[in-house]
């Protein structure tokens, strides 16, 4: 716990679970029944984080924890609170920091939770308009003191007696907004709430992460310093997601015309704090797996996969993937059966998951990645606007390490695409979703030279990722 921090400058690269399906064998999986393969997963792939979905007790299991009743209590289908600080333990032990889903903007409709506690609508509105979320459970009533201090006291109680590293509050468009529509307006109970929340907490504990999932466009959620500013530390990028999902399920011929999908993220990029989620609403409820969203034949999905992988890591912003993104999964996420492991066995997927492997390890080695995330000295465009070619580049710097990031999005051969430099610089490739360790046909990565006045020139395959590190050729470079 003494290196616990919001990792605004450090690598955080999450892998989301679902204690209840990653790795599943019986009716009941209790937390330490996984917690040694987890962790050694989660080693193995170089993620630095977990986030567990929410574990505090809930009568409906399809419901993934999302409305719960029991907002003190760690479900007891996982086991007792005793185990789960043991698993949360035994993740810090291993260096791997741990993040709790944790629900405010509503409860469970059943009789035995919180639903007329006392015969009258003591956690609830009494007004029917307000009482009901879309989802048949009922909103919290943050007007009342009462309702303000209990849910204060539970994100207290999991931090303090859990030792959680973070903790990202679901559904906070919801929150800002009556039942989440713009058009009824703010609900303005609900925004002093947030704001007194997280600025209560981190009074309290500075270095717990408080992250918000969060659609809306409302502004100043990461800001601390406004009246208006909800005062999180990360704001999820559904923005980021949305655009980046639509971009890679249309055709190579038609991308140019949704060029801005790519480019768009970096023009509000520093507004907020962001993270990049490809979550587990991505992959559940027919939205289909993540492979399956990438267009093209068998083959094809799987190049451009890779590609989807590389522009999330090198982007500016904190990561999230969740279980089963890694191993390129054709299986839609079902709660009731386990991740399916045994498709490793197949090259493409074996491939695949060891060029993650190795991308979220130069991700998490390198600050040029992480550590400026949220200034504007952290990117650049190298090439932005070639709607032609569907080709981008970009550099990523940190104050002793950069990066050149390519990527053609195109199913086109570019025999010698041309990147204006004028400095005397090396390129040194570190990975490229085409070498032959990760199923593709180059070999030895590539070391480029070049003069001030100069130009670099690439040979770029179809769908090729690229990434290089860039020295000075006066700088020390074995």
């Amino acid at each position: 716990m003494k290196n616990r921090s919001k990792n605004f400058d450090k690598a955080m690269n999450i892998y989301e679970v679902h204690i209840g399906s990653w790795l599943r064998y019986g009716q009941n999986i209790n937390f330490l029944d996984i917690v040694d393969k987890l962790i050694e997963h989660i080693k193995k792939m170089n993620y630095t984080h977990v986030e567990i979905m929410p574990v505090t007790e809930y009568p409906f299991y399809p419901s993934w924890g999302y409305q719960s009743t029991g907002f003190f209590a760690t479900s007891s289908r996982y086991g007792r609170p005793e185990d789960f600080k043991k698993f949360i333990d035994l993740m810090h032990q291993n260096g791997i920091g741990v993040i709790l889903d944790v629900v405010a903007v509503h409860f469970a409709n059943d009789y035995y939770g919180l639903k007329t506690f006392d015969g009258t609508h003591l956690y609830e509105s009494p007004y029917e308009g307000l009482t009901y979320s879309e989802w048949g459970s009922i909103n919290f009533d943050y007007s009342k003191g009462h309702v303000r201090s209990f849910m204060k006291s539970c994100f207290s109680y999991w931090i303090e007696n859990f030792h959680l590293d973070g903790i990202r509050v679901d559904a906070v468009s919801y929150m800002i907004y009556y039942n989440g529509n713009e058009n009824r307006g703010v609900h303005q109970d609900n925004i002093k709430f947030i704001s007194d929340l997280n600025k209560t907490l981190a009074t309290n504990h500075p270095d717990v992460m408080l992250i918000a999932e969060d659609s809306s466009s409302y502004p100043l959620v990461t800001n601390k310093n406004s009246d208006d500013g909800l005062a999180f530390d990360y704001k999820w990028d559904m923005g980021w997601m949305n655009d980046t999902i639509k971009y890679f399920e249309v055709d190579s011929y038609n991308r140019s015309m949704y060029h801005n999908k790519i480019t768009f993220s970096m023009f509000y990029f520093y507004n907020e704090r962001f993270l990049l989620p490809l979550s587990h609403d991505e992959v559940v409820h027919l939205k289909k797996p993540m492979i399956s969203k990438m267009n093209g034949d068998y083959y094809d999905k799987f190049k451009q996969l890779k590609l989807l992988n590389t522009y999330q890591m090198t982007h500016p912003g904190k990561k999230l993937n969740f279980m089963g993104n890694e191993i390129a999964t054709f299986d839609e996420w079902n709660e009731n059966e386990s991740i399916n492991w045994p498709i490793q066995n197949y090259p493409f997927h074996d491939d695949f998951n060891r060029y993650i492997k190795d991308l979220n390890f130069i991700y998490k080695n390198n600050p040029a990645f992480y550590a400026r995330d949220y200034y504007d000295d952290g990117f650049k465009w190298i090439v932005v606007d070639d709607t032609n070619t569907s080709v981008f580049a970009y550099e990523r710097r940190s104050a002793n390490s950069r990066f050149l990031v390519v990527l053609n999005m195109a199913n086109v051969y570019h025999g010698g695409y041309e990147f204006m430099y004028d400095e005397n610089l090396i390129f040194r490739e570190k990975i490229n979703s085409f070498n032959n360790a990760y199923g593709g046909d180059k070999g030895a990565y590539r070391q480029i030279e070049i003069r001030k006045g100069e130009v670099l020139k690439l040979e770029l395959w179809e769908y090729e990722a690229a990434v290089f590190e860039i020295f000075k050729k006066n700088e020390k470079t074995n």
